[in-house]
């Protein structure tokens, strides 16, 4: 399928699969008061006590999608009011579709995780303070690289010592392996390694691989998608207390994509946070997840590449390739899955795997403040639909 029917297809595909979702379980207390109002008004009473301009969420619950709703606005200045259909950059969550992909090479045997990051990339990539230490694509997914964001990470060149005499900047003091610092750059170089080692441009692989499988509208290229469905993102300013519209989050990438070099301009997608999803579409890519890999009899990774996913490799972050462990979001429960900020979007996405639960939230601006690691609205939303839905 060439790249202009390959677009055609993605808009038949969304208008053939928009409206399409797990059948929604009827939520009733015993009192016999519908659930849902209930649930949207304690939702509501949260975001009246916060600075928010929207949310959406989605609620997992035994194999099935059991509450969605959307509250707020998807474009503050017009009063347009968010949907469910509605897509978001989501930032870090995005850092999971990367993983996820590089597994399924895995799984196939054109890479290992134990690989030479150099020779995956196809230049020079070592700590400069521990030279003959190989810096593996492990390492890379799970933050323990030794590579740091201080010289940029919008493009290959900041790390490349053929293009950037400061290229020792990106390495920080300690052995590679041995400490974590979450990075940026770590996403975008293992989002390079995917496409070259795939051969197919990196958003294609995405879509091809683990969106169209799953039947989830959504991707990396703003081109290839309908804007009218972005939800528009804000930034809180908290010297004048109000929002800002963030246009850079749904910046076309055209010119880029023109002077595209494959296995190299990756970055211009930004696989560590550049993924564009609703949150209804966002909770099935969840629930494969938790349902260790498949969905609806669809296969996208091995039970033992999901485990490996989750599976953490340090102790005090508990983070894992592209997935961490808390226990920090719902007290009692231990969560897996990922956060995500950006350009003044918050975004969760955590499930319970053994219980078969999950919750997604997506926040389009809010006042960001933070509570046990999380930011506050969606940590209070989270615990709420937890109480009414799960519990």
């Amino acid at each position: 399928m060439n790249y202009f029917s390959q677009t055609i297809f993605k808009i038949n595909m969304f208008q053939k699969f928009k409206y399409l979702f797990i059948p929604v379980l009827f939520l009733t207390f015993s009192s016999g008061v519908n659930a849902q109002s209930a649930i949207e008004d304690s939702v509501k009473a949260i975001m009246s006590r916060h600075p928010v301009v929207g949310l959406s969420v989605a609620v997992v619950k035994g194999n099935h999608l059991v509450y969605t709703h959307s509250f707020g606005f998807k474009n503050l200045e017009t009063k347009v009011p968010l949907e469910n259909k509605n897509i978001f950059r989501i930032a870090s969550i995005s850092k999971s579709f990367t993983s996820t992909g590089l597994m399924q090479l895995v799984q196939k045997k054109k890479i290992s995780l134990d690989d030479d990051v150099s020779d995956l990339v196809g230049f020079k990539i070592r700590n400069p303070k521990f030279p003959d230490k190989k810096i593996t694509l492990r390492m890379v997914l799970s933050h323990t690289s030794s590579i740091n964001d201080k010289e940029g990470y919008f493009t290959l060149d900041s790390i490349n010592p053929a293009k950037n005499p400061n290229w020792a900047g990106c390495y920080n003091d300690y052995e590679p392996g041995t400490q974590y610092q979450y990075c940026n750059y770590n996403y975008n170089i293992a989002g390079t390694i995917l496409e070259k080692e795939s051969g197919e441009r990196f958003d294609h692989y995405v879509y091809n691989h683990i969106l169209k499988p799953l039947k989830i509208y959504g991707g990396f290229n703003v081109n290839d998608l309908d804007s009218n469905l972005f939800a528009q993102i804000y930034e809180y300013n908290k010297d004048s207390s109000g929002f800002f519209h963030s246009p850079a989050a749904y910046a076309s990438r055209k010119n880029e994509i023109e002077n595209y070099v494959m296995g190299y301009s990756t970055p211009v997608f930004s696989p560590a946070g550049g993924m564009k999803i609703s949150a209804t579409g966002l909770s099935r890519y969840m629930q494969m997840h938790m349902d260790k890999g498949e969905l609806d009899g669809t296969r996208i990774i091995s039970k033992k590449s999901e485990r490996t996913m989750r599976k953490a490799l340090s102790e005090k972050e508990h983070y894992g390739l592209g997935l961490l462990t808390t226990k920090n979001l719902i007290y009692g429960e231990t969560m897996v899955g990922h956060t995500g900020g950006a350009y003044g979007l918050y975004s969760l996405m955590f499930f319970e795997p053994k219980k078969k639960f999950g919750i997604v939230i997506i926040c389009n601006g809010c006042d960001p403040k933070y509570s046990n690691g999380f930011e506050s609205v969606n940590r209070e939303v989270a615990n709420e639909l937890y109480k009414q839905v799960i519990k």
